[in-house]
């Protein structure tokens, strides 16, 4: 009995089946509110590890259930309310469905959705699900003007290729430089070993990335990250979760010592909103069957949290 009580049982909170008990948008070409959140459990697994984060939306929504009756409580993150005029501003649009033998039509259902967002106006936050969902993400802001992405991760996904797979895990950030609307590339976080190669690293740099590594974040703080955004300009920050230390965050494919704090990745969507726009959000590789405790997914929504209230704020 005791292991089911949480502060929002305490409360008198009931479940919530969307995310923290937002107004429901099941068809997301109906969408008529300024937010749109979303669901992507899988774009383009690997074959190896198939879609091994196709649970993470519905852990995220699960660790905040209990908080919908809250959602007009102080957050002391915020500075407020979630939705500071009281109005929630939001929907939640469900999860895409997939199939894993059919990456391609993933990644359809992906653009699509994301394009529907921003053809109705509204600034999508995309729940993932594997590490590849930022190209499809990426791909639906082509024609709607530059844009810059601040890519908050590990690693730097920068391979051409793996094992014959170009629209995999490894090469979001590389597909993203290939598309003539993405014009800046900021990258925080970087640390330890992963796929790239030195020669993956230099490409990167050739072509403008600006690298801050967590070893530097940790040394000198995130406003050398803000520095490199411009001012009015619009941002899509992806976060792949992998970034925060494993201390916070054990419920990821690649862990590594050193990663950054929760108040770290808040401070970084803190400094885009109030410099930029945040044209979008997502984040990706919560691997709930490696959690502990939720640990993982509470962290991951929490920081869901942030960006949804940051963008409230922008459109309000």
């Amino acid at each position: 009995m005791a292991s089911d009580i949480d502060i929002g049982t305490m409360f008198g909170a009931g479940g919530a089946d969307t995310f923290m008990g937002l107004p429901p948008c099941f068809d997301v070409t109906q969408i008529e509110a300024k937010i749109g959140l979303i669901g992507v459990p899988c774009a383009t697994p690997y074959p190896s590890v198939g879609p091994y984060c196709s649970g993470a939306p519905a852990a995220m929504r699960a660790v905040m259930s209990h908080y919908g009756d809250n959602i007009q409580h102080m957050d002391f993150d915020l500075g407020g309310r979630v939705f500071p005029d009281g109005e929630v501003c939001a929907v939640d649009c469900g999860d895409l469905p997939y199939d894993e033998n059919e990456a391609r039509a993933n990644r359809k259902r992906i653009r699509d959705a994301v394009c529907w967002m921003l053809d109705r106006g509204a600034v999508p936050i995309v729940m993932g699900g594997d590490d590849s969902i930022p190209i499809p993400v990426v791909q639906s802001f082509e024609g709607r003007g530059d844009l810059t992405i601040l890519q908050i991760d590990a690693h730097i996904d920068w391979r051409e290729e793996v094992g014959g797979v170009q629209m995999g895990l490894s090469s979001t950030m590389r597909r993203s430089s290939e598309t003539p609307h993405v014009t800046k590339i900021i990258q925080a976080g970087q640390r330890a070993i992963g796929s790239a190669r030195p020669e993956d690293y230099e490409d990167a740099v050739a072509w403008g990335t600006k690298f801050i590594t967590a070893q530097k974040i940790h040394k000198e703080g995130t406003a050398q990250v803000i520095e490199q955004i411009d001012s009015g300009s619009d941002v899509l920050i992806s976060l792949d979760v992998d970034a925060l230390d494993p201390s916070i965050v054990p419920a990821v494919l690649g862990p590594a010592p050193g990663g950054l704090s929760y108040y770290q990745v808040v401070e970084m969507i803190q400094g885009v909103a109030g410099k930029a726009r945040i044209a979008g959000f997502n984040i990706v590789e919560l691997f709930p069957e490696r959690d502990v405790n939720g640990l993982g997914a509470l962290n991951a929504a929490r920081i869901v949290i942030n960006a949804l209230g940051h963008v409230a704020r922008q459109v309000a």
